[in-house]
């Protein structure tokens, strides 16, 4: 997603993706979910790098509110 206008706001496993998603989506913010393993199983290439793993994107015009919601996540994660 390179010059574009999502920005990449998480890198992490799929239910902590999982649980992002849906507080984005609480306060209408519609997330990007890039899953390099899932597109590589589906195109007949195997699995990625890190299996599990996938990228959440945000519009740069909604990136203050999404990086506030992923901070409060990863706190919660870490107590």
């Amino acid at each position: 997603m390179h010059d574009s206008n999502y920005i990449k706001i998480f890198t992490g496993s799929f239910i902590t993706v999982q649980r992002i998603i849906s507080d984005l989506e609480k306060i209408d913010i519609i997330p990007v979910v890039k899953d390099q393993t899932e597109s590589a199983r589906l195109a007949g290439f195997g699995g990625g790098i890190v299996p599990g793993f996938q990228e959440v994107f945000v519009h740069k015009d909604e990136l203050d509110k999404a990086v506030v919601i992923v901070e409060t996540i990863n706190a919660s994660l870490k107590a």
